[in-house]
Formats: structure tokens, sequence, C-alpha cells
């Protein structure tokens, strides 16, 4: 459980010798329960109450002197309340300044006003503020003490931000800009404003300015290089998906020396779902990313290293040797390499689309920003077992889901399980035979155009969000050229390879290809970039497992 760090006490006064005794007194009363600061001007008070914002540290009370050269304490406390609006304020006065608190109460809504001196504390200082600080702790929400991410709910870069933490399970708070004035007002501090981002907040007090994914999954510790650039592997996987996941768990505890390499997130497509009702020995069902956390542990508790936010751009042959080249163009030689880097989901070619992305357009599940559409109507486009998970998921939170399907039924594409469970919910409902014609918005996404498949005749309808699910592309483009794949780009393997009796001219091994083998020595496919596949999660376990069997034969031959 995470702890909440000690609010904090600031102490602002000009003049040493009263902020060092006032320092001290604080101290002496509230230091179990609070962090006492001081500060030496209004500037000053300034900067650190930033730098405190900044680190998600919560200020439970400002105690500030008034008179102060260059700003005063009520102009300090203007511009510190706009980042901290809960936190008590008390000014400091030399007399009974009645004019000074009339102005402080109007203005800055002032709390209380302290006279110096305040001796003894124990009549003059501690009670008063006693009083305030249990206001303060009664009234106030712990903050979350760990990443923050800062940006607007409809821009894309902080989608992709996002959406990159929740698929790796990292744990962080959204600050939506549009709603949260204090953290608006921190943002603007800084230099470039509003004008790039997300801005990701670490509890240290760092900072990132819309990072790419690459220089995020560096900051958070993730492994993106071999652990050493001279190292060789039995065994390179392309691919963190169900196969992936389950060669990786079978080659490490095998005594394979076993590389894994994905570029998004672990669980591939998979680990997008938010429930697989269907899955051997998960009677409740599992979801996606439950799936992916737990195959992750295993592989990694025998000894698979993996490298993350990175993609395999192409494969080469250079015998005995498949070398692996990476997007930062370093090369890993391995003995064998699996492909099982699964498909990508086709993109919906309608004019506008590509604006509106990561604001209100989503491809896939995008589970990060359901909560987003609380109270909203979003529509789903697909009618395959993906899309009615997702139907499913966000009808948790949407007033009402629409799905919109080509054809006229669920049943040739959607298992029955789901079918009956979208049947059953009374905010999801299904348009058949419609498609989208054409997407409307400034910025966000604000209707759509449907269109009947029958008669042609189209509609406007208005739509907070869109998700869309209509089918998937293997992602195989690394191995093109090298090995033969199917007119649709899926990688041919084991018999799938005769044509007229013969194996292709790049086959130069005194055997038949092993089942999950392509038409390299040494190359094997499995999960749904493989032609034939089952397209199911267990199916691509099945065949991720059953390929390090045959990769251990390969190897007896090397």
């Amino acid at each position: 459980m995470t702890v909440m760090a000690k609010p904090v006490i600031l102490a602002v006064d000009d003049e040493p010798e009263v902020l060092n005794a006032i320092e001290r007194d604080l101290r002496h009363h509230f230091a179990a329960a609070y962090r006492v600061m001081k500060a030496r001007s209004g500037a000053q008070a300034l900067d650190a109450t930033r730098q405190l914002k900044q680190r998600g540290t919560p200020v439970a009370l400002f105690l500030v002197d008034e008179r102060m050269p260059g700003m005063t304490g009520t102009e300090f406390l203007i511009e510190a309340l706009k980042l901290y609006p809960d936190a008590r304020r008390v000014l400091l006065t030399a007399y009974a300044d009645t004019q000074t608190a009339i102005v402080g109460i109007n203005t800055v809504g002032l709390d209380y006003y302290l006279l110096k001196p305040w001796e003894p504390p124990e009549e003059r200082l501690y009670p008063a503020l006693d009083d305030l600080l249990l206001d303060w702790l009664a009234r106030v929400r712990p903050p979350f003490d760990g990443l923050r991410v800062a940006g607007t709910a409809l821009s894309a870069s902080s989608y992709t931000v996002k959406d990159f933490l929740s698929r790796n399970q990292v744990p962080y708070q959204w600050v939506d800009l549009e709603t949260d004035t204090a953290t608006r007002e921190l943002i603007l501090s800084m230099p470039e404003g509003m004008s790039r981002l997300p801005v990701l907040l670490f509890g240290d007090g760092t900072k990132m300015v819309q990072p790419t994914v690459r220089e995020l999954a560096d900051r958070l510790g993730m492994q993106t290089h071999p652990k050493q650039a001279a190292l060789f592997y039995q065994l390179v996987i392309v691919g963190g998906g169900p196969a992936g996941l389950a060669a990786a768990v079978y080659g490490a505890s095998e005594g394979l020396r076993t590389l894994l390499i994905e570029r998004d997130a672990l669980g591939g497509q998979a680990g997008t779902s938010s429930q697989i009702d269907n899955y051997l020995g998960f009677p409740r069902g599992i979801s996606g990313a439950d799936l992916a956390r737990r195959a992750t542990l295993q592989a990694r508790r025998f000894g698979t290293e993996i490298i993350s936010a990175q993609d395999v751009v192409a494969i080469r042959r250079q015998d005995p040797y498949r070398i692996a080249v990476l997007s930062d163009g370093s090369e890993i030689p391995a003995y064998a390499i699996l492909i099982a880097s699964g498909v990508q989901v086709r993109t919906l070619d309608v004019s506008d689309v590509v604006k509106l992305v990561g604001a209100g357009v989503y491809y896939g599940a995008a589970l990060s920003e359901a909560s987003t559409y609380r109270g909203k109507h979003v529509y789903v486009v697909g009618g395959g077992n993906s899309a009615g998970q997702g139907a499913i998921f966000f009808s948790r939170y949407a007033r009402q889901v629409t799905m919109l399907v080509r054809g006229s039924s669920l049943s040739p594409s959607m298992s029955r399980y789901l079918i009956d469970r979208i049947e059953d919910a009374e905010n999801v409902d299904v348009l058949y035979g419609t498609t989208v014609a054409s997407v409307r918005g400034q910025g966000r996404l604000e209707g759509l155009t449907l269109a009947d498949t029958t008669s042609g005749t189209t509609r406007e309808v208005d739509a907070d969000a869109m998700f869309i699910f209509i089918g998937s592309a293997p992602r195989t483009e690394m191995v093109a050229g090298l090995v033969e794949r199917d007119a649709q780009g899926f990688v041919l393997t084991g018999r799938d390879l005769l044509v007229d009796g013969k194996w292709p001219k790049t086959w130069t091994a005194n055997r038949d290809p092993f089942l999950f083998e392509t038409s390299v020595p040494g190359v094997f496919a499995a999960g749904d970039a493989r032609h034939g596949s089952g397209k199911r999660v267990a199916s691509a376990v099945g065949e991720g497992s059953a390929t390090v069997s045959m990769i251990h034969e390969y190897l007896e031959t090397v």
C-alpha cells in the first residue's frame, strides 16, 4: 500500500530571526505528522510550492508574513492557492492590522491572522493551527503518491501514453487538465506550458514532456536492449502475445537461452481483452491483462530476457545464424527465431478518421479510455469476439453502447456466450447491415454518418466515441522476402509450403520442415501470424508451446 508523504506546513518570512523562531515552534509541535518547511521570500516560497505540486506532495497550511519586499503575503497566497486551493492560510503580522485581515479574508479567504510575538505558543499558536489542520484533514482526500499523467482527454498523444502505461500495467493517475485547475496552473507555469501534452509528473519531482514510448520505457526502467551486447541466444521470440509468452515459458524452462522482443505491450491483442470467458481452467473468466501478467512472471522466473518498446524490423539469414534487426539498428544473433508477432487491427477506410484517432476514435478495446466515456453514447464497429467483448466492457461505463455490424447476424463471427450476454445487456443494441460512411468533429469526434448496406441510405448520429474492431492483418513485414507468406501476409509453415509436391527454393535442409517451421530452416512461426492458425488464445498458447520441442530438434542439427 502506498503511504502518503507527510503534508507540508510552509512558513514564509523575510526576517531570519522570526522565520527561525516560527520554524522551531512548528517543528516542536507538528513534526510527527507534518513536514515543516520555510522560505525567506514570496518568490522563493512560490518556487517551493510549485516543486511540491510537481512531486504530488500535499500542502496543509501556509503561514506567511504579510509585509515582505517584492511580494506581500497576500500576493503570494493568491498564486499559491491556485496550486493548493484547499490549503489553510494564515497571515503573520507585527500588530493588530484589522484592514490587512479584512483584505486577506476578502481576497484569499484568510483563515486566521497571527500576531508577533506568539509567546507562549501553547496558548497563542498551537490551538488555532490545530483546529485549522484538523479541518484540512477532514476535507482533503490524500493525493496519489506515484506517477501522474497530466493532459486532456481528447489528446492523441495523451492517449498514446495512457494506453502504453495501461497495457504494460504501470500504475498511474490520470489528471485531466480541463477539470483540474490546480494542476493546470502548475503546467502553465512551466516553460512550454500547455503547448506539449501530456506532462508526466513522477513522485521524485522529475517530469517528462510528451515522451515517446521508447523514452517512457527507458524512464520506467523497462529493458529496451539486450543485457549484454555480445550475448548469444539460442532462441529469439518476436512478439509477446500468448504464443510468444508460451514459447518463452517452455523454451527458458527447458534450458534454452531465450530472448523475447515486444514492441507494444506483453499480451499482444489478447492483452487488451477485458474478459476471456472460454479459456481452459478459468471458469469465471480472466482478463487478457491478468493472463499476460501471469505468463510474463512465469517466463521471467525461468530466465527469459524480455526487451520492451523495440520492434524487429527485419530478420536476416547468415548461416548458421538467424539475425533479428531491431528498430534502433542493433542486431541480435540466434540459432532459431520464432515469429509470434500476431496481428494488428485493420484501419477503417473512411476519410478524416485518422485525424480523430485518440480523440474519440480508437482502434481496439482502448481499456484506458472507458471511464472517460462514463454516461456517454459510444459506438463499437465490428461483429467478432473482440467487438463483443469490448461492447460488454464499455457497457459498464457508457450510458448506451451501439454495435455497428456489416452482416445480418452475429452468429458467423461471434461465440454464442457473447451473443447471449449482448442480448441480455439493457444498454447494448446492435445495428445490422450498417457501416460507417464518414465521421465529423473538430478536434474530437462529434458524430457519424451511418450507411445501410442494403438500401444505401445514410443518416447522421451524434457519437461521443467510436471503438473499431473490423478484423486484423498479420504483422509479418519483418520477414517479407525472407520466408514464404500467403496473399494476406500470413506466414506459411510445414505442409502448407508444398507447391506441386515441391518445397520452396529457400528450403535447403535434407528433411521436411517441422509443423511450425517456415521456408527458412530455423525460422518458425506460431499464433495468429501463422497461416492456418486457430485465431484463439488457447490455440496460440498451444502452438507456442509445441514449437519449442521442434526448435530443440532443429538445434540438434546446427
